[in-house]
């Protein structure tokens, strides 16, 4: 490529074409016009007449001017050029092998390696090489071929969520070792150190040269999150040190409606020339439950990602005993070895077990509890078939008891022997026994049984068809000492022994602490340890890509818990979340003992930034400029020539203008497009910090301002009444706006409004789907309390038929929208009669004895809808005086009351859902009931 002022020419010969310039303008300049000839039958018509408009016996000068420019437009433009072309030489003729790391290092910065690597392709294309790629996360045989066939492929490359590895590596060896002859090679980095580049660097420099792109900026990592004293620690590092920065870890997770969002932010600040900075974020107990992931604020990739899983959630583990504490007697307590396992790792319950069961813990631990009272064995079979563990320890008073003699129970796993040799029918022998190794099938699989752990007695299994099939861990003789079912959606585990020293040795060791962490009793606060997941096998369920964005997992095979736990990250291996049956585990980019460092390379190798722009080939649009340039010499000779009237001129020329100024207008286009959408973005995030009140834009003006000027009332109402602060309320488009932001829409109906589009329907549903509420207000309530059908009713039909509406039902006496805030009996707007339609209660909501009203589900009722003119109720004016009138006198104030009272129930009811069904609320509502 030749350089000519700053411009690369690929063919410069061309541009020869312009020394014949001159010759052409004054051949041009030569030769005239052609003269217009207008015949006339009678010539003596012409004596005395004046010609207006006369012919130039030569080319003006513009004209000629005009078309020497076109022709050179041309000339430049078929030589080539190219703006910001690259100054360095190809490197030779020969092949080229592009090199990528493609890892997560390089994902915040990929777009700027996929422009580097284009302009090599380009390059590569001019000198005519042939190109192979070889990403080196992913090696594959190494294919020489046309550059252009790369370009089009570059788009699908994609960075990986993992660094090259030992096998990744020795596989990019083979391909290099199998192809053919010598070939030069440009290699773009990551920036980060791995073991096994030398040899790869040696394998590259024995073919040919080696040229190295290289991101300049220090790439982050974040280490997987702990918790340690009540607070999480989050360690950012990067991999070289350089001036104090500071980088901002955002907390993610899903809010009660389960929606993700950014529940915390934590400023993580590295000292000048650090590379590791540290910082501790405090939660409640609530937040961390609803934590699934800490990120790197403005920085895309696996590595800035750390997942969580339950070593974040201390679960809530009841212990219940039959016996009453005694501080004289704590070590023969049978909750103490209990405490003292699972204190470090859960949070404790302890008291009665009516008290217990409405904190609805993760776990109840029955320490020798032998029988329960009907209703609390009801409840707590209840408990477990909806997702609980309960366990249980043998002692003397289940031993004495008849419990699970006669037949299986729900709340034991297997029947119990009657008899025996030792207190209370408990089996004892002359020498203690020991525990047999855990079987393949066992949650306790891989743990080692310590000799020292001996059972000298315990309850003992009736033998049944199905014990086999029960029994997860067992005495050296084969007599079963931990028995499991399954009930409904949880467990009933059984250990045979106490659960202090008395009948075993087993809550004196190691073991006892480690059988519960397998059994997801407790949740280990700490990263587990290879040989504590021996044994165990974990299912992918969500992994992360490059980018740092988590996708399903569900075609992914399992992956050995020593593994999840020790081994890199690959393909066999990608970091996600794994489900191991009774705990979740989060497998990060990054292990604790992992450290950033950056990549190192030999005083032979050259290594550059990425600081050239790319290259822009500039001859399309000169050969554009050419034709239009063309187009308006044909033109400027018609108008010469006489054969084009002026007006006619003009209107050709404008829209010749026009065209040359497409790109340009188009350039300006998009830039308009991109402010218009820096708006919405600014428009998006201003709807999501506040709650906004919304009505549909009708077309109807007066319909329209009625109903801004009601929400504006409501919403004004709600601040002065209630903790909910509304920002000024909002017209909604349905074809163009995003309903997302609005947890109400009021939707008035008239006779002749257009039907939405399939797009906005589609909208809509998903809308309704996701908890936000429609309310359809008919306007014609004096209408239909005299049983005719209105225009606004039956449009209204038409509108509802594509939208998932669920069945409904008449306002029940029973529903929390008559309790929601205020008390209500009615909902009057403007009109007091018509009926309100809701979301039909389940068949199943049974009402209880002494609760006024049913026992109904924890959603929002879709859509409202009426015909009461709510919005008339409401509106106000600029000063908050209403708008229009309501009733007569007292009565017509009375009802405007009624109708902001019902406003505020709706309000109430979408953001707190059947809240008000709770029981805690029956005493307060009952008292104002009057009952």
């Amino acid at each position: 490529m030749t350089m000519i002022a700053g411009i690369g020419f690929t063919a410069p010969w061309l541009l020869l074409g312009l020394l014949a310039l001159p010759v052409l303008w004054l051949l041009l300049r030569a030769i005239p016009p052609a003269p217009r000839r207008q015949p006339f039958p009678a010539v003596t018509l012409l004596l005395g007449l004046k010609d207006d408009e006369s012919l130039s016996d030569r080319t003006p000068w513009w004209l000629l001017l005009l078309r020497l420019l076109a022709v050179a437009a041309a000339i430049i433009g078929l030589a080539g050029p190219v703006l910001n072309p690259s100054t360095e030489d190809a490197g030779g003729s020969g092949p080229l092998l592009i090199v990528m790391d493609a890892s997560w290092g390089g994902a915040a910065g990929w777009k700027q390696t996929s422009a580097q690597a284009e302009v090599q392709l380009e390059e590569a294309g001019r000198a005519e090489r042939r190109v192979a790629v070889l990403r080196l996360s992913a090696p594959e045989p190494l294919q020489f071929r046309a550059a252009s066939d790369w370009q089009r492929q570059l788009a699908g490359l994609a960075p990986l969520p993992w660094q090259p590895g030992p096998e990744q590596l020795a596989q990019a060896l083979q391909a290099i070792g199998s192809a053919e002859g010598s070939f030069d090679t440009v290699w773009f980095s990551d920036g980060l150190e791995y073991p096994g580049r030398e040899g790869l660097i040696e394998a590259l420099s024995r073919r040919g040269d080696i040229e190295v792109f290289e991101q300049p900026l220090p790439v982050l990592g974040l280490m997987p999150a702990s918790y340690t004293g009540g607070t999480i620690e989050l360690t950012v590092q990067r991999s070289r040190g350089g001036p104090a920065q500071e980088v901002s870890v955002v907390a993610q997770g899903k809010d009660p409606g389960g929606t993700e969002r950014s529940l915390a932010a934590l400023p993580v600040r590295f000292a000048d020339g650090a590379r590791s900075a540290s910082a501790g974020l405090s939660l409640p107990a609530e937040l961390r439950a609803r934590l699934s992931r800490f990120e790197i604020s403005g920085v895309k990739s696996a590595g800035a990602v750390a997942l969580t899983d339950d070593s974040l959630r201390r679960r809530e583990v009841a212990l219940v005993s039959s016996e009453s504490a005694d501080e004289g007697l704590a070590l023969l307590s049978p909750l103490h070895y209990l405490r003292q396992a699972l204190a470090p790792s859960a949070e404790l319950l302890e008291g009665a077990l009516r008290d217990l069961l409405p904190a609805n813990p993760d776990v109840i631990v029955l320490a020798d509890v032998a029988r329960l009272a009907p209703t609390q064995e009801e409840a707590v079979i209840e408990w477990v078939e909806n997702g609980g563990l309960l366990l249980r320890f043998a002692g003397p008073r289940l031993a004495a008891s008849d419990t699970a003699r006669a037949g299986e129970e729900p709340l034991m796993p297997v029947r119990l022997r009657i008899g025996g040799r030792s207190i209370g029918g408990a089996m004892s022998w002359g020498e203690p026994k020991t525990l047999a190794p855990f079987d393949e099938s066992s949650p306790f699989y891989g743990l080692e049984v310590p000799g020292e752990v001996s059972i000298s007695s315990q309850v003992v299994a009736q033998p049944d068809p199905e014990l086999a099939q029960r029994v997860i861990a067992e005495l050296a003789d084969g007599t079963p000492l931990v028995t499991r079912k399954t009930l409904g959606q949880g467990q009933v585990v059984l250990f045979h022994v106490t659960a202090n020293a008395e009948w075993s040795s087993l809550p004196l060791s190691g073991l006892f602490v480690s059988m519960l962490e397998r059994l997801a009793v407790s949740s280990s606060a700490a990263q587990p340890k290879a040989e504590d997941l021996e044994g165990t096998t974990w299912t992918p369920v969500e992994v992360l890509d490059g980018f740092g964005h988590l996708e399903a997992a569900e075609t992914l095979p399992g992956v050995a818990g020593p593994d999840l736990v020790a081994a890199p990250a690959g393909p066999e291996l990608r970091p996600g979340v794994y489900d191991g049956g009774r705990r979740m585990l989060a497998r990060n980019v990054l292990r604790p003992e992992d450290e950033l460092l950056a990549a190192r390379w030999p005083a032979s190798v050259a290594v550059s930034g990425y600081g050239a722009p790319q290259e822009l080939p500039l001859g399309g649009a000169l050969l554009t400029l050419a034709l239009v340039l063309l187009a308006l010499d044909v033109l400027g000779t018609l108008l010469v020539s006489g054969l084009l009237g002026r007006s006619r001129t003009a209107a050709l020329a404008a829209s010749l203008g026009l065209a040359a100024l497409a790109a340009p207008h188009e350039l300006r286009a998009q830039e308009a497009l991109s402010r218009e959408q820096a708006q919405a973005d600014l428009r998006a995030a201003e709807l999501a910090s506040e709650l906004v009140l919304a009505h549909v834009l009708t077309g109807d003006a007066q319909v329209d301002r009625i109903a801004a000027a009601g929400l504006r009332g409501l919403s004004d109402t709600l601040f002065f009444r209630t903790s909910v602060e509304p920002a000024n309320p909002a017209g909604v488009d349905l074809e163009r706006d995003e309903l997302a932001f609005y947890p109400l829409l009021y939707w008035p109906i008239t006779r002749d409004q257009p039907l939405p589009s399939s797009e906005a329907y589609g909208k809509l549903n998903t809308y309704l789907r996701a908890g936000g509420m429609i309310l359809f207000d008919t306007r014609d309530a004096d209408l239909a309390a005299s049983g005719a059908t209105s225009p606004a009713a039956r449009r209204l039909q038409q509108i509802a038929l594509p939208l998932d509406i669920p069945p409904l039902e008449v306002v029940p006496e029973d529903h929390v929208l008559t309790r929601a805030f205020y008390l209500l009996q009615d909902f009057p707007g403007r009109h007091s009669r018509g009926l309100v339609w809701v979301e039909a209660a389940p068949p199943d909501a049974e009402q209880a004895e002494g609760i006024p009203f049913r026992n109904l589900n924890d959603g929002v009722t879709p859509v409202v809808i009426g015909g009461n003119d709510w919005a008339a109720a409401w509106a106000v004016d600029g000063n908050g005086r209403p708008l229009l009138p309501v009733g007569r006198g007292y009565a017509g104030e009375r009802q405007r009351e009624l109708a902001f009272r019902f406003g505020v129930n709706l309000v109430m009811h979408v953001l707190t859902g059947n809240y008000k069904s709770d029981q805690v609320h029956v005493p307060a509502l009952l008292d104002r009931l009057g009952q």
